[in-house]
């Protein structure tokens, strides 16, 4: 509890949880490191870490932080936490695990046609981090208006040209229907369907029959969401070939198409 006596009114920052996405960008703006990502939301650790000069405010693309002034206690600069200053890099471009990033126009991006070049230059075709369908918050900014590809995890396993292929210019969600809570997943996507004009769909998944939730999943979302939205579906074999593809229209959920667009789909 805080003890009223060491307290004063001062400037501080103030976080609307409605507004926040999670992304993370103002835990590394925060030198002091008084801002931590809990449940999903950017939360002020202690207000004794908080130095009340805004410096995050800049870097939130949803408008979640501003300056209040209120009782607080003072800032303390020798109670902080050691800053966050670079988290641990999980990828080659660096983006830290759970941080929602567009990776557009970094240096992860392909400059010249990857079957140009030698094998150990070939670089990801990677756009936004991260992939797991879980981790992704609904309002990413990289979802607004997006190129989607969402795909069975297994699938960048069995195809080698996954990136060259799939990726360029799209956005990259990935799943187990097999393994996965269904539920949650559909759940989710129709969040994010509902909250993001999602221009176009690619869906690609396994030859294996488990692999065909995905599909159920994501035209069950579809529906809850009411968003029309072009879908192409590809299967890849287990032996890293493309089986088929078909593509819909927005239209097609209505007929109930998507599971089995054609008699010869799923043959």
């Amino acid at each position: 509890m805080t003890d009223k006596r060491n307290t004063v009114r001062r400037n501080i920052i103030k976080i609307d949880e409605e507004k926040c996405n999670g992304c993370g960008q103002c835990v590394l703006a925060c030198a002091e490191g008084a801002i931590q990502i809990i449940d999903g939301k950017a939360r002020l650790v202690k207000d004794s870490y908080c130095d009340g000069l805004g410096a995050c405010i800049g870097e939130c693309p949803t408008g979640a932080l501003q300056i209040e002034e209120r009782i607080a206690e003072p800032f303390d600069e020798s109670l902080q936490p050691q800053p966050p200053s670079q988290p641990e890099p999980l990828l080659a471009c660096g983006c830290p695990g759970t941080m929602a990033q567009s990776l557009k126009g970094s240096s992860c991006q392909q400059k010249k046609p990857v079957n140009s070049l030698p094998v150990e230059e070939r670089q990801s075709l990677l756009e936004n981090w991260p992939v797991q369908l879980m981790l992704v918050p609904t309002e990413a900014p990289y979802l607004k208006n997006a190129s989607l590809v969402i795909a069975a995890d297994c699938v960048p396993c069995a195809y080698p040209a996954f990136h060259e292929k799939f990726l360029a210019g799209k956005v990259l969600l990935i799943g187990c229907p097999k393994l996965d809570n269904a539920d949650l997943y559909e759940e989710k996507l129709a969040q994010i369907f509902r909250q993001n004009r999602i221009k176009e769909l690619d869906i690609i998944y396994m030859e294996v029959p488990c692999c065909r939730g995905l599909i159920r999943t994501v035209q069950n979302a579809l529906l809850q969401s009411g968003a029309k939205v072009p879908v192409k579906m590809t299967q890849i074999s287990i032996k890293g070939e493309i089986l088929k593809q078909e593509e819909l229209k927005a239209t097609s959920l209505i007929n109930n198409q998507m599971c089995c667009p054609s008699s010869t789909f799923f043959k």
